[in-house]
């Protein structure tokens, strides 16, 4: 969390001012003297004859002093500089180039508006350079701007090229060290850092950066403002994204369909999928009409209300506007039925795909599946597997999963057990519903002993049961008798989740038995496994856990769960398991 604070206070810095501006410091370079001198002159006649070939047996004594010489002698012919630039990464040494040989180049290209030629030699040769650090790399390009009469589009193209990379700490001290100079990124330069930062994730950074270019009075375009919206709806600020939409028009900017799009998809998230569509419904009085994605957002937010009948309602207004329905419009619909148990109206849909020519992806025949497997209709569902494989396509995890939920509707937790080994070997990882289905099945058919084993790898892979699923479990043990997969369950795998948890020992198991007993465990195993507080997770199955441990939440859709604290966890525990009300503590 401290490293998202820091992020956003880099631009809550006082409002840019010109007249507060640093002084831009100076570099000069020496005049060639003696051998220096004699080399430059022959190298540079042989560059401007363009005699590659004379100029291979003087690579290895290029310097760079001498390659600075040469570039600022070829600086008024850009390609040539560039030509004779790369030429030196073939056959010249390390030693050939330092920061300011690299910095005039990239003053060379920039002064002569070849940004993408500059952008690609900051990606490649600048970005990678990890032991220079983004203000010595900044402070070479200064230091040499006025020896080359350079332009601020320099300092626009070094933002630029690591807003494009999504390097954000890189870019975000750049912006700072520009901004102290004097100057300022270009509003493409900005918008592509904004796009970065929501691409991963950083919504917060990206709001901090928009009111950053307001204090330094970069003028937004649509685009802005659009990126603005999108933040604020990935904020939760629904209203706040609202209003600056409302306002759009009074900056001088007229809404576009990807603005109309971001606010109704923010709003079906929300469950307004009803305020969704009066704002779909005011786009034409803008002169705008909803493209497939807009119809796709409402389709889905239906879908997901489990109002399948208004969302089959715009699929045909869709369609009544031209608007050709593509892939994504018939695997929502299909998983949306599938979801409702109407297997029959999928398999419709699909055969209207297939008939229209819309191309079908695994998602589509994941989604039959799903829905043939939620009725318990396993040998449709496997038939539907055989045509999935005969197109080439290669189950996924959601395929395998569809097909467990299936064997689990029919209570055959062995064939279910079957497919998820299957799923193991396939490389796929079960997600926490996947285990909790698992789990569910066992104990219904009273096999506890698979139960707690699936348990015990479901927590291997770092995904908390909830209070429910571990509620199901323990009362079904208690109730068998089979106390001791409880005490087994305990020492095998919480005591490597949590560094101190009182856990019960025994159980009661009848009338007149003892009651628990607590064992008091001190590991230390979670600062072992995690360290304190890093980032570690390096598979999708840590990702979950990652998310827990630094406060950031996670990315994985199925494994957005938190494994309770030890003191939370414990009273759950010893709140679950019944006492024996005839006797008590030993």
């Amino acid at each position: 969390m401290r490293s998202r604070s820091l992020a956003c206070r880099r631009f809550s810095s006082s409002s840019y001012a010109a007249a507060s501006a640093l002084p831009i410091p100076h570099r000069s370079l020496a005049d060639p003297r003696g051998s220096d001198h004699d080399f430059v002159a022959v190298a540079h006649s042989h560059l401007l004859r363009a005699d590659w070939p004379a100029l291979v047996p003087l690579a290895p004594s290029l310097t760079p002093f001498r390659t600075a010489h040469l570039l600022l002698r070829l600086r008024c012919d850009p390609i040539l500089s560039l030509e004779f630039y790369r030429w030196t990464l073939l056959y010249g040494t390390p030693a050939s180039h330092s920061l300011d040989t690299q910095a005039i180049v990239l003053h060379i290209l920039t002064k002569s508006r070849r940004f993408k030629a500059a952008e690609s030699i900051f990606r490649q040769l600048l970005i990678p350079r990890t032991q220079n650090s983004t203000s010595e790399l900044f402070d070479a390009v200064l230091l040499t701007y006025r020896l080359c009469d350079s332009t601020p589009a320099v300092f626009d193209a070094m933002f630029k090229a690591y807003a494009h990379e999504r390097k954000l700490r890189k870019a975000t001290e750049t912006f700072r060290l520009m901004r102290d100079y004097g100057f300022l990124p270009k509003i493409k330069s900005c918008n592509a850092f904004l796009s970065s930062l929501l691409y991963l994730g950083r919504a917060d950074v990206a709001l901090a950066f928009y009111r950053e270019m307001h204090r330094c009075r970069i003028s937004p375009n649509v685009y802005t403002l659009n990126m603005a919206i999108r933040a604020l709806c990935n904020s939760g600020k629904l209203e706040k994204a609202l209003d600056l939409f409302d306002k759009m028009e009074g900056m001088g900017f007229t809404p576009t369909v990807a603005s109309f799009n971001t606010l109704i998809d923010a709003q079906c998230k929300n469950g307004l999928t009803g305020h969704a569509v009066k704002l779909k419904n005011t786009m034409a009085g803008k002169g705008l009409e909803p493209n497939v994605i807009t119809y796709n957002t409402l389709i889905h937010g239906f879908c997901k209300e489990s109002k399948l009948h208004e969302a089959n309602r715009v699929f045909q207004e869709m369609k009544a506007a031209e608007v050709r329905p593509n892939t994504v419009t018939y695997n929502t619909l299909i998983n949306g039925y599938s979801q409702m148990n109407n297997s029959e109206m999928g398999s419709r849909l699909y055969e209207e795909m297939v008939k229209d020519g819309i191309e079908v992806d695994i998602v589509t025949y994941n989604a039959l599946i799903l829905g043939l497997c939620n009725e318990g209709k396993t040998k449709k569902a496997a038939h539907v597997v055989k045509v999935l494989d005969q197109k080439n396509f290669v189950p996924n995890a959601s395929t395998f999963a569809a097909l467990i939920t299936g064997q689990c509707k029919r209570q055959n937790s062995e064939r279910a057990l079957d497919i998820y080994k299957a799923m193991k070997r396939s490389g796929c990882t079960p997600n926490n519903d996947t285990f909790r289905l698992l789990i569910y099945t066992f104990c219904k058919n009273k096999d506890y002993e698979g139960a707690v084993e699936l348990l015990k790898e479901m927590l291997g892979r770092y995904m908390a049961p909830d209070e429910t699923l571990l509620t199901e479990v323990f009362d079904g043990i208690y109730s068998s008798g089979k106390t001791h997969l409880v005490t087994e369950l305990h020492l095998d795998i919480l005591v490597d989740l949590f560094s101190e948890v009182f856990i019960p020992s025994k159980m009661c198991s009848g009338a007149g038995s003892k009651a628990l007993e607590h064992v008091k465990i001190n590991t230390g195993s979670l600062r072992r496994t995690f360290g304190e507080g890093q980032e570690v997770a390096t598979s999708k199955e840590e990702t979950a856990w990652k998310g827990t441990i630094d406060g950031n939440g996670c990315s994985d859709d199925d494994s957005n769960r938190r494994v309770p604290s030890a003191p939370s966890f414990t009273f759950k525990v010893q709140r679950m398991i019944p006492t024996c009300p005839s006797q008590g503590m030993s």
